[in-house]
């Protein structure tokens, strides 16, 4: 889920867990946040580009900041966003699932509503 955000914006954990990565990945900061007793293999969150600000291994609670977007333009139409996931293993799944909210829904890239 891509979410419209400016450069330095805070970014907070959407849930309670354990910071398990804070770096680069492909030369774009990312936090990794696993939330245990989510089931096996447990949940996590992934948000990029963002520069961690907790230390691997920390609790985080719900809301908790855990880093700052930083300035990317290269994902969301030259454009700075948050980019935000859910995983359990390798699989992606909807982020909105973690409130019980309804099913995120893709539009066109060209934003004319083909």
């Amino acid at each position: 889920m891509d979410l419209v955000a400016s450069p330095g914006a805070e970014v907070r954990a959407a849930a309670a867990g354990v910071v398990t990565f804070s770096g680069l990945v492909a030369g774009r900061p990312v936090v990794t946040v696993s939330h245990p007793g989510s089931g096996s293999p447990p949940l996590r969150t992934t948000y990029l580009p963002v520069t961690g600000t907790v230390p691997v291994g920390s609790a985080v609670a719900a809301g908790q900041v855990i880093g700052q977007l930083a300035a990317d333009g290269r994902h969301c139409a030259a454009r700075d966003c948050l980019h935000w996931g859910l995983l359990r293993g390798s699989r992606y799944l909807d982020p909105l699932a973690l409130f019980g909210a309804g099913a995120a829904r893709l539009l066109p890239l060209g934003g004319g509503g083909e």
